[in-house]
């Protein structure tokens, strides 16, 4: 792996893990409306998966998808501008925090329905097939959404036609406030599931940012060959509760405790260190990421709230409200 791609990962992730940082603060400080879902912790799955996709490609994600969303190429600015709801917004402070979505930048959605973005994900695969290009989607949920029937049905359509889909199980252990392990058959909720489908299990560690990568390109490469879809799990931790309104009381302290110690930014930096990167580029990484958010942090803060004539505006499929009738 080349010392760019490395940095390159490195600065994704320090991005993401300060996006999301500030998105607590600012809900703290009263300024975005309704609840969030944070990915601190999770950064390695996004980052990765961002510096492996191509600008064609597809990315379908969760309400967890600030950070999936920003490494397809949206702003900051505009990310935090939805999240406080105001012009300056990804969607003008239309979608909030659980309904990013960008088709310029290949953000095809963020699904606050569990596990309803799989089948659509699929569909999408299924589009650039049939058109012959070499696009391919990608579509992240969570380790809950392995119960649900959308997965079953995703999973084996995808493998009857050889779609281009890469699924991407982040499973972070709960599924909101339960354990995974609680509610589910099997060991690993979705490497063990892949044999029944006829898919290769691949069970890796998602706080590793280079395997996480490497993995990425590979399956990336299957859809893009006509190889058929993937399905990867990768094992993860959220730092904070399923929301803003969750303390995550119902973790045992010495789980949370020993997750923190896997932390995927500081795994990493120490890695990089010891590969003989310089302790001042990746400090002139941080120092530019903080300056990054706090300008964008300072734009989404000072822009007005959207026009009133946008409410009837992207509504209904032609764009107004007489296509109902």
């Amino acid at each position: 792996m080349s010392p760019e791609i490395r940095l390159k990962l490195y600065r994704t992730m320090v991005e993401c893990r300060a996006l999301e940082k500030r998105a607590y603060d600012l809900f703290m400080q009263n300024l975005i409306k309704g609840t969030s879902h944070l990915a601190l912790g999770q950064e390695a799955i996004a980052a990765a998966f961002g510096v492996a996709m191509r600008p064609g490609d597809y990315t379908f994600c969760t309400y967890r998808g600030h950070n999936h969303t920003y490494v397809r190429g949206v702003s900051m600015t505009a990310i935090l501008g939805e999240l406080m709801g105001n012009s300056a917004g990804l969607m003008r402070g239309k979608g909030g925090s659980m309904h990013l979505t960008s088709v310029e930048h290949g953000a095809m959605g963020s699904y606050a329905i569990v596990g309803a973005h799989l089948t659509i994900a699929a569909g999408a695969a299924w589009s650039a097939q049939y058109r012959g290009t070499d696009q391919v989607a990608v579509c992240f949920f969570g380790d809950g959404t392995t119960n649900i029937g959308a997965f079953h049905e995703a999973l084996n359509f995808a493998v009857i036609w050889k779609l281009p889909v890469v699924f991407v199980c982040e499973n972070n252990l709960y599924m909101e406030y339960t354990s995974i392990y609680e509610v589910t058959a099997v060991e690993h909720p979705a490497a063990d599931r892949a044999s029944a489908y006829g898919l290769e299990p691949v069970l890796i560690d998602g706080n590793d940012v280079e395997t996480v990568y490497k993995t990425a390109l590979r399956a990336l490469d299957v859809a893009r060959r006509g190889g058929g879809p993937s399905l990867i799990e990768a094992e993860t931790y959220r730092h904070g509760g399923h929301s803003r309104a969750d303390p995550g009381k119902y973790r045992p302290d010495a789980e949370v405790k020993e997750w923190l110690g896997k932390d995927p930014i500081a795994r990493y930096r120490k890695r990089l260190l010891e590969h003989s990167f310089e302790e001042a580029e990746l400090l002139a990484i941080e120092t530019e990421t903080q300056a990054k958010i706090d300008r964008a942090t300072e734009e989404a803060r000072n822009a007005p709230p959207p026009d009133v004539g946008i409410a009837g505006i992207d509504v209904w499929a032609d764009g107004g409200a007489a296509w109902r009738n």
